[in-house]
């Protein structure tokens, strides 16, 4: 088990959780490459993508371990990291297989640092990963209730709330869910804004990606998430493309028997929308010669209509930087907590079943 306990393996902050890997990356007697992130954090602090390297450069068998793609996510994500990076069984169990780990800690550290889902650029760095040069999607059911989502004031007014609860009795919450979280690039100050140009952690990633993928004929990838499913439950969410194979093969590595089942947004088996320009796309690009095999990790935290709620507040606040102070903070405190459980039993949750899905990885990238 691991050299650190289960609950000082979180950070309350950005800037702690940094600290805690970094810090862990040495005691692991790794080395971590820092790619410095243009813009300062909350308190001032120093930002970056940090990325630690457990295995050869020129290991055929690849596991990339990522956190804080949505920024404010990253709490838990750099809490499994941290974790993991003190945790002997595991690192015997990877070297074993010959796997090398790569850690990406804080994809997205602007986000972590400011409680925000989204990139400096507003942009949902899941959303991201788009053919620029080709059309991009429209979603018309995020045009019809735009100028819903984001209210004139918070909170929002009685015709603001009529009419969201009008849609709700209409069309269901699952339609409201989808409509906003699907992703959207024709409204930049919106929610799930997908961008129209790749951004700074989108082109770093890449990066990264071609730096420690190139030798790599097997790659897995496990990319920590929150927000979705009930409290605590890490829900095993395919990540790769519509490939019956691949899907097959994932299910093979981390469905426990059945136990810890894989679901997918292509079957509908998934608590997530159908998306699109996710993350997962870069890996076929930059490293076209390895079988690739991924999953979100998504944990539980509160009800989807409170996570939605705390989105659309907080961007409202983003556009209204004038706002009352006190409400301010609440605003921030709600985003929170709609991505981090802040209590044990949440914490420990989430790690057993992190190493678990670790393990599983190793052993089908084993294979």
């Amino acid at each position: 088990m691991s050299a650190v306990g289960v609950v000082q393996a979180f950070a309350p902050n950005y800037a702690q959780a940094r600290a805690r890997f970094l810090e862990a990356a040495v005691t692991a007697g790794l080395s971590v490459q820092s790619h410095p992130h243009p813009l300062p954090g909350s308190e001032g602090e120093a930002l970056a993508l940090d990325v630690a390297r457990d295995g050869p450069l020129d290991a055929d068998k690849l596991l990339i371990v990522s956190s804080a793609c949505h920024g404010v996510e990253g709490f838990c994500g750099s809490g499994v990291q941290v974790y993991a990076l003190h945790d002997q069984e595991w690192r015997a169990a990877a070297h074993a297989q010959g796997v090398a780990v790569l850690y990406l800690h804080a994809l997205n550290p602007y986000g972590f640092s400011h409680l925000r889902r989204v990139t400096h650029e507003n942009v949902d760095l899941n959303r991201n990963f788009q053919d620029f040069g080709q059309p991009l999607p429209v979603n018309t059911d995020y045009a019809a209730i735009a100028h819903l989502v984001i209210p004139d004031a918070w909170p929002p007014g009685a015709a603001n709330q009529a009419a969201v609860q009008q849609y709700l009795a209409t069309h269901g919450e699952s339609a409201w869910q989808a409509a906003i979280s699907r992703g959207q690039h024709a409204y930049p100050q919106g929610l799930f804004f997908g961008g129209t140009e790749p951004t700074w952690s989108h082109r770093t990633l890449r990066q990264v990606l071609r730096a420690h993928g190139g030798a790599a004929r097997r790659i897995g990838w496990i990319d920590l998430h929150t927000g979705l499913g009930p409290s605590g439950h890490g829900e095993r969410i395919y990540a790769g493309r519509d490939d019956a194979s691949a899907v097959a093969r994932a299910r093979r590595w981390w469905d426990g028997g059945g136990s810890t089942p894989v679901t997918s947004i292509y079957d509908g088996s998934s608590t997530s929308a159908f998306l699109t320009g996710l993350m997962w796309n870069a890996i076929y690009d930059e490293c076209p010669q390895a079988e690739f095999t991924g999953i979100a990790l998504e944990y539980g935290t509160v009800p989807v209509m409170e996570v939605i709620e705390a989105l659309r507040a907080e961007q409202w606040l983003q556009l209204h930087p004038e706002a009352d102070a006190a409400l301010a903070a609440q605003i921030k405190a709600r985003m929170r907590n709609a991505f981090y459980t802040d209590t044990d039993t949440w914490k420990g949750q989430v790690i057993a079943q992190a190493r678990q899905a670790l393990f599983q990885a190793v052993q089908g990238l084993g294979l």
